[in-house]
């Protein structure tokens, strides 16, 4: 676990991204998300491989729960089983999307995706329906959830 995610706070100390008992709103509007995985040993293994590509990694390992935190800093991204024993299930309409530096972290995101077991959902590209500084990818993970890695170019 990094320095920043063993002094994480949810009260808003540390570098966990609070306001520090400020009244100013955190510069972020979520907290985190969570995906659950009927597979969950070979789904940790997925994550670490593609998330690796955007300088994301473990930040907490609650293994023994199913549960592992992603994050540059914090837990911001969430891979477990479901807490209510029920099977996971993808559901439709829903993504996370990944936020990348360079159109060559989404290259290499999308490439480790389908090294891993991932199978494509949209190629790396740019997305101009989205403006027409967005570049990104779309991938299926193990468990069928629509994962993205995207980057806004600099303005022309």
């Amino acid at each position: 676990m990094s320095t920043e995610a063993a002094n994480f706070s949810p009260a808003g100390g540390g570098n966990g991204g609070g306001n520090g008992g400020s009244d100013a709103p955190p510069p972020v509007i979520l907290s985190h998300v969570s995906l659950g995985t009927n597979r969950f040993e070979e789904a940790v293994a997925f994550y670490d491989r593609v998330l690796a590509t955007l300088g994301v990694g473990r930040v907490m390992d609650l293994s023994a729960q199913r549960a592992v935190a992603y994050g540059r800093a914090f837990p911001e991204f969430w891979v477990q089983a479901p807490c209510d024993g029920q099977r996971a299930q993808a559901a439709n309409g829903v993504h996370v999307a990944f936020l990348a530096a360079s159109p060559q972290q989404v290259q290499a995101f999308h490439a480790a995706a389908l090294a891993a077991g991932g199978t494509d959902d949209g190629a790396p590209g740019p997305r101009p329906h989205y403006g027409p500084q967005y570049w990104g990818c779309f991938v299926r993970d193990l468990d069928g959830h629509k994962i993205e890695a995207m980057a806004w170019l600099p303005a022309a």
